[in-house]
């Protein structure tokens, strides 16, 4: 296993109190990361918090029929930000509540990690190296992949119990200090 490496000094954890609905994603939109997943999700999040808000940061060759779904779906208060430079990422994670990816299938997300060293408790689907980054009800909570319903449950599960969030999220942001470049770097060496 190679894993990614995270600054934590780029990104500012910060406690969410109050916990609001307030759903960021940050995958580009390719089938692999079935962002339409994360669209219908969020439909169901929103009929349960009519105030809640979809953050979507990404660009790919699903663009169109996401914004056609998201239209479909005559969703409220969806951003789609296309592409965002790295350096300006930690913006978009400050002002989010909680992170949500749905991927078919994925290695080891950055995104994931950035969303941790942020303090967003997450929700993420069960795929490729995902559980062995997020402890499903340590560092936040899994779905099954392809399941918008779960996933829309399981963000309801984070605002209900926003305390559990909390904890959450403050345990994720541990789990962020073993993939801290000076805490892989020997396995990197050793990889290569």
């Amino acid at each position: 296993v190679v894993a990614n490496s995270i600054d934590l000094a780029r990104f500012a954890y910060r406690v969410r109190t109050p916990l609001r609905p307030r759903l960021l994603s940050t995958r580009n939109f390719e089938p692999l990361y079935n962002v339409a997943c994360t669209v219908r999700a969020f439909a169901r999040v929103q009929a349960q918090y009519p105030e809640a808000t979809l953050t979507l940061i990404g660009a790919g060759s699903e663009d169109a029929a996401l914004r056609r779904l998201a239209g479909e779906l005559e969703l409220r208060n969806v951003s789609f930000l296309g592409r965002v430079a790295p350096s300006d990422m930690h913006i978009h994670y400050a002002a989010a509540d909680i992170y949500v990816q749905t991927p078919s299938v994925d290695n080891m997300p950055l995104s994931l990690l950035e969303a941790f060293a942020s303090g967003l408790p997450s929700v993420a689907t069960n795929v490729g190296g995902v559980p062995a980054i997020l402890r499903d009800g340590v560092d936040g909570l899994l779905a099954p992949d392809n399941d918008h319903d779960a996933v829309a449950h399981r963000v309801v599960e984070l605002l209900s119990k926003a305390d559990n969030a909390r904890e959450m999220a403050a345990a994720a942001h541990e789990t962020c200090r073993a993939f801290e470049w000076p805490a892989i770097r020997n396995e990197w060496i050793h990889a290569y």
